[in-house]
């Protein structure tokens, strides 16, 4: 019991004690964690003065420890509208924020502009070029990779932190511009190059290219410009024929005869004062064509970089913002072009549909991937391209329509024939090449026509549709050509070379058509149009040989008596022999003298029609110097028998012989 009374003094003694610990343990503790929450909470009292000098100096050249500051600050910002709403510090630490993100969007505006450059024309042209000698595809770096990463973390804080969109339109302008102004130095490039260059017709996107766009010129003969100077002079009806001409002349023609001789001078470029600005709209159809490609390809990588750096939910109209200046610009040019090619229509100067006919082609070939980028754009945005395409074919398809008629209604019919009954130059050569680039264009043609019909099977477009439409358009054009050429063919005098001057146009047309493929276009709806030109050339045949009916007429027996060898003749009787040979000689003489000047260009034809009449007239003559060869009529025979058949057949050789 002493023990136990012991134990329990002890353990009264002990445990008060025990439990005072305890309390000095926990208020100990209690002091630590409030000096570290005062600690903490004082820490958002020097926030302002700490983050001070990093503020003021921005965030160039240190990103990262700025933002660490921008979000002590944000912290504080925090803390005290929690806290004590009401505290001046509150204010400060707000307005430093503020200031913070100022520079924030002041750092992501000066990295964009001060890094955002024009593309080089060399560069986009490689882009769009698809040069096989690099490897892979061109990429466009827009932006260096640091550069980049720091305007992705900026706008990522900007979203999430800073709650601000305004740097989604400094983005905008920025590239819009750059964009833009990328367009333009192309556009100057090929200007400083086109003295230099070859430019195409058709976008030169698959050609090799390092310095300047270069391409061969097109293979067909006559080039947009050459058309386009002779569809001019067309229009003019004053104009000299022989200098409108600008078609390469057919094999077989003969380049000394006087009416073709023009051509191949015109070949050199010689002719016209209007070459200059004809090269001009070389270079500006090239142009145009190749800053549609180009804006499609910037555009692209364009939307790639905004990807990055834009948040998803904007991407689509920001980058819809971006596009419209750049695109707004090119259609502004083509509507230019369109308005030009309408005022030049309303003059009569069908040429400028020519220039239509490149662009036109090239906008609908890349219209896939024009919808293609501009894929979830506003509606007004991806109708603008459709809307400049059917503005040129509704404009193309009246050109077309007015120059068949003009073909047709051509008032000039006494001015500017060839005397020589040759290929009327200006008439003729103006349509063969109009139909030639026509060729070269059949699907965009065909498609102009056939946006202008409004039944039914139009409704398809078709390219059998439309194949058969400008099969139709080119037999009417050669139809109302037949009429222009027959029409034309009245103002001679002479029926003989009426014909020849019909047979040279038909033979020409014929030619025309089969060198340069057009005959397989026309047999679309004409199955026999090549041998109605070949009935036609024989008809202006026979009504020229019919001409040397008033020659052979003497060397026939009509309305002569039958004389006998060794018989006398009577005075009348050897006067009516005397009267057919010198009526032979005279119109012998006086045909020669007046067909020695006409001309047939094509070699092939003008031998056929020399040797044709040489076989019928020395076979008459022959046969005729046969029956009178015994016969006395004359003391002076070499006064009446001038010719021999041989020399006959000579003076025959030199017919349609300019140069002889």
């Amino acid at each position: 019991s002493s023990f136990e009374s012991r134990l329990m003094a002890l353990e009264n003694s002990i445990i008060p004690v025990h439990k005072q610990t305890e309390n000095l343990q926990r208020l100990q503790e209690n002091v630590d964690k409030t000096l570290f929450c005062l600690d903490h909470v004082i820490s958002y009292y020097h926030v302002a003065k700490d983050t001070d000098k990093i503020i003021r100096e921005g965030p160039s050249g240190r990103l990262d420890e700025y933002l660490a500051c921008i979000a002590k600050i944000q912290k504080a910002v925090e803390y005290f509208q929690d806290n004590n709403p009401d505290s001046p510090e509150l204010n400060t630490v707000k307005v430093r924020f503020e200031k913070g993100k100022e520079q924030l969007e002041a750092e992501f505006r000066a990295l964009l502009t001060r890094y955002s450059k024009p593309v080089p024309p060399i560069l986009i042209l490689d882009a769009i070029g698809g040069d096989e000698e690099l490897e892979g595809e061109v990429t466009l770096e827009h932006l260096p990779e640091a550069v980049l990463q720091d305007l992705i973390c900026i706008s990522t804080w900007l979203v999430e932190y800073g709650r601000n969109q305004d740097f989604m339109n400094v983005y905008f302008q920025i590239r819009s511009n750059q964009l833009d102004r990328s367009i333009k130095g192309l556009k100057e490039h090929f200007r400083k190059n086109s003295a230099s260059s070859v430019l195409p017709y058709s976008p030169a996107v698959q050609t090799k290219r390092k310095d300047t766009p270069t391409k061969k010129a097109p293979k067909r003969p006559g080039t947009i410009r050459k058309a386009q100077n002779l569809l001019k002079q067309y229009s003019q009806h004053g104009l000299d024929g022989k200098k409108a001409s600008n078609l390469t002349p057919l094999e077989g023609f003969d380049h000394e005869t006087r009416g073709v001789k023009h051509l191949t001078e015109a070949l050199s470029d010689k002719h016209g004062p209007s070459s200059g600005k004809d090269d001009n709209m070389d270079v500006e159809i090239d142009s145009y064509i190749h800053c549609i490609s180009s804006f499609v390809k910037l555009a692209q990588s364009e939307y790639t970089l905004l990807t990055e750096i834009i948040p998803e939910h904007h991407q689509k109209k920001t980058f819809d913002s971006l596009i419209q200046e750049a695109l707004d610009n090119l259609m502004l040019d083509g509507d230019n072009i369109v308005t030009s090619a309408r005022k030049a229509i309303m003059r009569h100067d069908y040429s400028a549909v020519l220039t239509i006919f490149p662009i036109l082609r090239h906008l609908k070939q890349t219209k896939p991937d024009f919808d293609s980028t501009l894929q979830g754009t506003a509606a007004s945005t991806k109708n603008k391209l459709p809307g400049l395409i059917t503005s040129m074919e509704t404009t193309g398809a009246k050109a077309l329509e007015e120059f068949a008629d003009s073909i047709k209604n051509d008032p000039d019919k006494e001015y500017n024939m060839p005397k020589d009954g040759t290929v009327h130059d200006r008439v003729i050569h103006s349509a063969i090449l109009f139909l030639q680039q026509l060729l070269d264009f059949q699907e965009t043609a065909g498609a102009m026509l056939a946006s202008q019909e409004t039944s039914s099977s139009a409704s398809s477009y078709s390219s059998e549709f439309s194949r058969r439409l400008l099969s139709t358009y080119i037999c009417k054009v050669l139809g109302n050509l037949q009429l222009n050429l027959l029409s034309k063919s009245k103002v001679y005098e002479d029926q003989a070379l009426s014909a020849i001057f019909l047979h040279n146009n038909y033979n020409y047309i014929l030619k025309s058509l089969e060198k340069f493929e057009l005959i397989q276009l026309v047999a679309v709806t004409q199955k026999k149009a090549e041998s109605s030109y070949r009935e036609l050339i024989e008809q202006q045949i026979q009504t020229y040989q019919r001409s040397w009916l008033k020659v052979t007429d003497h060397l026939t027996e009509r309305n002569m008596p039958a004389f006998q060898p060794g018989t006398k003749l009577k005075d009348k009787e050897r006067q009516l022999i005397k009267d057919k040979f010198k009526g032979f000689n005279d119109g012998l003489e006086e045909l020669c003298k007046i067909q020695k000047v006409w001309a047939i260009p094509d070699k092939e034809q003008r031998d056929t029609i020399r040797h044709a009449q040489k076989r019928l007239v020395s076979e008459a003559y022959r046969a005729f110097l046969q029956r009178y060869a015994n016969i006395a009529f004359t003391k002076n025979p070499e006064k009446y028998h001038k010719y021999t058949p041989e020399q006959v057949e000579e003076m025959i050789e030199k017919l349609f012989d300019t140069s002889a």
